[in-house]
């Protein structure tokens, strides 16, 4: 084969060409390398960081437990509670207690003891015993004008027995259900 030199200097070029492509791949590959080593040293250094605050945190924590135990040792004198210092029931919390001295107020009492035939009604009735709860449409405790004024007057607002009426009512309303006429056509 006879080369000419036109051949052999087009040979040339692409022989440099594809050296320096092989280069380039070669350089880029090992510029990719390092740059993975840089960002797992950097993420190294951040965790590094992290653990080096809260170890700073930690310390400051515990020497200020520590400042904070010799103050108490010195001004205060606080102990952390022992098992004699609980108490086993109410008759023990009982005991604790002071007799009234003179002069002092009666305490106060939240519920009377009835006899077990009384009605918890008669109770209200003569003033004693807790307030039951009901409910204000409850027509058995809806609020009547004989409560506030004498039995044989009537109310003179006929407003406010048109709501009595209404309230009374209104739990047997509630009560009854009424099935729609669309479901039944």
């Amino acid at each position: 084969m006879n080369l000419t030199r036109d051949r052999v200097h087009s040979i040339g070029w692409i022989s440099v060409l594809l050296v320096c492509g092989a280069a380039t791949i070669a350089l880029t590959l090992r510029v990719n390398a390092v740059k993975s080593q840089v960002h797992d040293t950097e993420n190294r250094i951040v965790r590094v960081q992290q653990s080096i605050n809260f170890l700073e945190t930690e310390f400051q924590t515990r020497s200020n437990q520590q400042a904070l135990n010799q103050l108490n040792d010195l001004e205060f004198g606080y102990k952390a509670p022992s098992a004699a210092q609980y108490i086993e029931g109410e008759r023990q919390l009982a005991a604790l207690g002071k007799p009234m001295g003179p002069g002092a107020p009666q305490p106060i009492r939240y519920a009377n003891a009835s006899d077990e035939g009384a009605s918890q009604e008669q109770d209200q009735a003569q003033g004693g015993g807790l307030l039951a709860m009901v409910s204000p449409v409850d027509p058995a405790h809806a609020a009547t004008p004989s409560h506030r004024s004498g039995a044989g007057e009537k109310s003179r607002d006929p407003e406010r027995e048109e709501m009595l009426r209404n309230a009374s009512d209104l739990g047997k309303r509630l009560a009854r259900i009424e099935v729609a006429e669309a479901s039944q056509q």
